[in-house]
């Protein structure tokens, strides 16, 4: 991947040792020069202060600009000679204290990494913003870019008049410039990250509050503003300040938060310290949503807003800690939404969504200790992974039923006030937290941080001729090659039906170690309809019914009250599934008698997903037809079902949508495009139409020209991204080949388009047609991963794999790219996890073709 230096551990451990960064003052400018807004580059001017434990010694600082104007050590120009994007600057005679002035030009980003400079098609204004993390802040100015230096920032930003200019801290004062233009100075910042640094400029539509004592800002593209809904958004961020504030007992340290909802952007958002950012494309909704994208939105929220105490304020020193970063906001980001917002089942749906993601991680060949070391920023980068934040997450909630919430939280609130501003690890953490709870925490540590792998819980009972429990075992298995058994402190419950529902008769709270725990207690005791491991989702682990259980869940799963057992149960399933102990065909059985009950909107949406997913990898190609029929028809039924108007309406539209197959089913799809046919309550808006038009586009029913038109009637930046993946999905071998030749060509393409391209290049309906394009991702992934940012360089390796072409050829073809030599680590990780899932859809399938 290239454009950045790639630091080591030991290159940062070593700077950190003799460096002491006390300042830095930035001026960008922004404009052509005459007023407008620049393109192409930016100058930018980076004076940074700093102290050297051993004068006389060198060091180095990042500087992936385009190109460097000079650079001043001490009055002393530095020689330029050996200065490269990738290497950064050598320093040499460091003095006890230094001034560095550098003067370079840097190039815009369109991959979303550094300073991203976006044209929306409505109005043609231009709109940037700053991503720093992992190491991007060199991509902007000259910085020493590891998150163990922190310092000050003066931010200064020469822009065209009209535009507003957002940082971490708020605007000192603003001076008229030439051609009109004006340049707008900041407020100093307290101490901080280079990676948690912003700037973010453009004409940006703009809304403020205020709420205990803090001004709150929230900022979007003049042009989304119409679908802007500050009130809630407003709502839920001042719901986590009064709830963090609360529970951390230290107040956020800023006298401002502001929030941008931006373009173009490649993850969920990001926690700027003061200044976040978060994707417009998720989270501004332009169409009717359901309550799935509200929950999710408000997690997203109060995940950055965590960040400001856990990452912030407090921050890793170096980022072998990046999973507490990422864990404890997760973590703390379900805890607030359930305690404090509307969302009061939250835990459901980070079991459903979010640990669904860590337990798919953890099983594949690339699994890894959720504490691990980051030899260098190559490997971080792929490492923000589901074992990283759902995974730690759920090792976090397993160590507060642990040690309990109150002690958990007062360790919490004496590691933030001893640690405030600078960094920690989470040995420090534990520290604290022993401290508070009195109990010794290295040991659950190590066997749940330093260990990969998820183990299964499964319940091995016999029940004696008077209906009771002879005897109750918990069976803890690990894979061969990760042979860890922990301990885990689950709850157990049992379950009786009585009439239409599953009425909770008892909870049992146990401790679970080893090969094999009998239950004692249950010795003896009536046995239940349902007897559920881990219920209330206190542990990290894979579930298995008993057969007893497993028959009634199958008749009565819409029967638990609470939405978390439902959950646990279609989660044990879908592990079932993956696992090649359930047949793909009974699954979608148990989908198309169970779901359409289901009266949680999350576990409604994550379910229907992994339907999809279901008939796409794990069914026998010879049944899928009929298994795709299957999930139209259910989805048909639910939909005439639903009350009109409603999110479980949309939901079960959005999957006939994706489940379409037949010609009947297809000409329904057409019928609403055109208005014919349309459920009453369901409105075909914007978003909508997109999904109906790529849904036909993809079955060879729908043309260029359709598109053409729909995008004329959608002029946006969201039309111009949707219309992309609908043409990369019609289906010719002309088609794809042009596609093929756009994503592998010299000329880089904005993230957006790479994206939308690689989504729709490949799909399920298409198989035959891409199977050509499996040997030849082979021969170009080196390629496009050395001349490609670190995010579409990814994107590239995950999307483009051959990942639905399950065979033994598949499997084949990435073995002879994996016994190569010279392949970077981490896109050879990337192609390895590819092949895992080749491998699991192969069994899978073998499962459910020997069940027909």
């Amino acid at each position: 991947m290239a454009g950045v230096r790639n630091l080591t551990q030991v290159e940062a451990a070593e700077r950190a040792r003799l460096l002491e960064v006390t300042g830095y003052d930035i001026a960008l400018d922004l404009t052509d020069g005459k007023g407008g807004p620049g393109a192409g580059t930016f100058r930018s001017t980076t004076e940074v202060t700093f102290r050297c434990a051993e004068p006389g010694a060198q060091t180095f600082i990042e500087v992936a600009a385009a190109t460097v104007r000079s650079a001043v050590l001490n009055g002393t120009p530095v020689d330029l000679s050996e200065w490269s994007a990738e290497a950064g600057l050598t320093l040499t005679g460091l003095a006890a204290d230094n001034t560095l002035v550098v003067d370079a030009d840097f190039a815009y980003s369109a991959s979303g990494q550094g300073l991203q400079r976006s044209e929306d098609p409505v109005d043609q204004e231009i709109y940037l913003y700053s991503q720093f993390e992992t190491a991007d802040a060199q991509r902007v100015y000259a910085a020493f870019d590891q998150p163990d230096l922190k310092s000050i920032f003066t931010w200064h930003a020469t822009v065209p008049g009209h535009w507003k200019v957002v940082s971490n801290m708020p605007v000192a004062e603003t001076a008229p410039a030439d051609g009109g233009a004006k340049t707008v100075h900041f407020s100093t910042s307290p101490r901080m990250s280079t990676y948690i640094t912003a700037l973010c400029a453009g004409p940006y539509h703009e809304v403020r509050d205020s709420h205990d004592g803090i001004e709150l800002g929230i900022f979007c593209r003049a042009s989304m503003a119409q679908y802007l809904d500050p009130d809630d958004l407003f709502l839920i961020t001042k719901q986590g300040f009064d709830f963090f504030h609360e529970q951390f007992g230290v107040r956020y340290p800023l006298p401002k938060y502001d929030q941008l909802w931006v373009p173009d952007f490649n993850a969920g958002a990001m926690e700027n310290f003061g200044c976040v950012t978060h994707a417009e494309a998720h989270y501004i909704f332009r169409s009717q949503v359901t309550d799935y994208e509200y929950e999710q939105r408000a997690n997203t929220i109060l995940h950055e807003l965590a960040h400001m105490w856990f990452g912030d304020l407090v921050t890793m020193r170096w980022w072998n800690d990046l999973w507490l970063n990422e864990s404890f906001a997760e973590w703390a980001s379900h805890w607030c939404n359930t305690s404090a917002t509307r969302f009061t089942d939250a835990w459901t749906t980070f079991l459903s969504v979010r640990k669904t993601w860590g337990y798919r991680q953890d099983q594949l060949s690339s699994t890894h200790p959720v504490y691990c070391e980051m030899p260098d920023l190559e490997a971080v980068e792929v490492n923000f992974d589901g074992i990283t934040y759902a995974k730690g997450a759920s090792v976090i909630k397993q160590l507060v039923a642990y040690v309990g919430l109150d002690a958990f939280r007062a360790g919490l609130r004496a590691y933030f006030q001893r640690h405030a501003w600078g960094n920690a690890t989470f040995d420090d953490l534990l520290t604290e937290l022993e401290t508070a709870s009195g109990r010794e925490l290295r040991k659950f540590a190590a066997q749940w941080l330093e260990t990969a792998q998820v183990n299964t819980l499964r319940p091995v009972l016999t029940i004696g001729a008077d209906g009771t429990y002879d005897k109750v075992v918990v069976r803890q298995e690990a894979p061969v090659a990760y042979p860890t058994l922990r301990t885990h402190r689950i709850g157990v419950g049992l379950y009786d039906v009585r009439g239409d529902r599953l009425v909770r008769r008892e909870l049992l709270e146990v401790d679970v170690s080893g090969e094999e725990t009998e239950l004692t207690a249950l010795a003896g005791v009536p046995a239940a309809d349902v007897l559920l491991l881990n219920d209330d989702d206190l542990t990290y682990a894979k579930l298995r019914l008993d057969e007893r259980s497993m028959a009634t869940v199958v008749k009565h799963i819409d029967g638990f009250e609470s939405s978390l057992p439902r959950a646990l149960c279609w989660a044990a399933a879908w592990d079932m599934l993956r696992d090649a102990e359930l047949a793909a065909r009974d699954y979608l059985a148990l989908v198309s008698t169970g779901l359409p009950k289901e009266r949680d909107i999350n576990l409604t949406t994550a379910t229907l997903r992994q339907a999809a997913t279901t008939l796409t990898m794990y069914a026998d190609p010879q049944w899928a037809p009929t298994g795709w029929a299957l999930l139209a028809d259910t989805a048909r039924q639910a939909l005439a079902a639903a009350e009109p108007g409603s999110g479980f309406q949309l939901a079960w539209a959005r999957a006939f949508v994706n489940a379409a197959r037949g010609e009947d089913d297809l000409a329904a799809l057409r019928g609403w495009l055109t208005g014919a046919g349309v459920p009453a309550g369901l409105t075909i808006d914007t978003e909508l139409r997109w999904s109906l038009l790529e849904a036909l586009a993809a079955r060879g029913v729908a043309t260029e020209q359709e598109i053409a038109d729909e995008l004329a009637s959608d002029r946006t930046a969201s039309g111009e991204r949707e219309a992309a993946l609908a043409r990369a999905l019609l289906p010719t071998a002309e088609n794809k080949a042009r596609v093929w030749a756009q994503l592998t060509g010299e000329e880089k393409l904005p993230n957006w388009l790479s994206r939308s391209l690689l989504q729709g290049f490949q799909t399920s309906t298409q198989v035959a047609l891409t199977a050509p394009y499996a040997p030849k991702f082979f021969e170009v992934v080196d390629d496009v991963w050395a001349r490609s940012d670190s995010e579409p360089a990814q994107e590239f390796a995950m999307l483009a794999y051959p990942a639905y072409q399950v065979s033994p050829e598949t499997v084949a073809l990435t073995d002879d790219w994996l016994a190569g030599n010279g392949h970077s680590p981490s896109l050879r990780r990337l192609v390895a996890e590819g092949r895992d899932g080749v491998l699991r859809a192969l069994k899978a399938r073998a499962k459910d073709a020997a069940a027909g």
